[in-house]
């Protein structure tokens, strides 16, 4: 595999350059090969096990964005001039807890690991959920999803400013009414889902208004 040449100072300025885009250029669109490799990085993104306990739904109708804006408070302005608008979805406990046919199907189907390793990881899971991070409830297993899915997110956002198009995490949302509607107008299996965040892709109408500000190295990094 081709090792990587990409130039430190380049990843750096493409961090300097990403913002939260408030508000977008409705009249640009990003193209369909750009956003499919945005998605490509989330598709390789890493995951606690390998598990990929992740879904995302891209959401280019109108009808449907407007549907999104009374249970999110932070998106309106972002569905109306986004080009492209992203759920991010994180499977709850059905999904993911240790005995799940889902977990089984990824280490069979799509790890395709042998029966000795299968068993040796799936004794491994189950002390990892009962143990070692204490994920007894439906909630605590969707929380560890979603730190996964989060991830992936990342990732997106990096790519996308590295490639000079603009993003917006978004969590100002109601979760359980985007879940219900979600549910009701998008057919999404709720039991199995949950929705974790909201992200969009464009380009940015307006340069922000100030540089960007953050904490002094010594103040977030400890040496020992």
């Amino acid at each position: 595999m081709k090792t990587p040449n990409i130039l430190k100072e380049d990843i750096i300025n493409a961090f300097n350059f990403r913002h939260a885009t408030k508000e977008f250029d409705a009249t640009k669109k990003v193209s369909d090969e750009d956003i499919n490799f945005i998605l490509k990085t989330a598709n390789l993104s890493p995951s606690s096990f390998g598990f990929e306990p992740w879904h995302f739904v891209v959401v280019q109708d109108k009808e449907l964005r407007e549907l999104l804006k009374p249970v999110a408070w932070g998106a309106p302005l972002k569905l109306d001039t986004a080009s492209h608008f992203v759920l991010g979805l994180s499977m709850k406990a059905p999904m993911v807890k240790h005995d799940a046919a889902y977990i089984m199907h990824m280490m069979k189907e799509v790890k395709q690991l042998p029966e000795d390793v299968i068993e040796m990881y799936s004794k491994f899971y189950r002390e990892f959920q009962e143990r070692d991070f204490d994920l007894d409830t439906d909630k605590k297993l969707f929380d560890w999803s979603a730190k996964q899915t989060y991830i992936a997110l990342g990732n997106m956002m990096t790519a996308a400013a590295l490639t000079g198009i603009d993003s917006c995490p978004i969590e100002g949302f109601h979760q359980e009414k985007a879940e219900a509607l979600l549910k009701d107008k998008f057919g999404i299996d709720t039991n199995k889902y949950g929705l974790s965040f909201m992200v969009a892709f464009g380009y940015r109408k307006e340069d922000p208004a100030h540089e960007k500000s953050r904490r002094n190295m010594e103040d977030i990094v400890t040496w020992k």
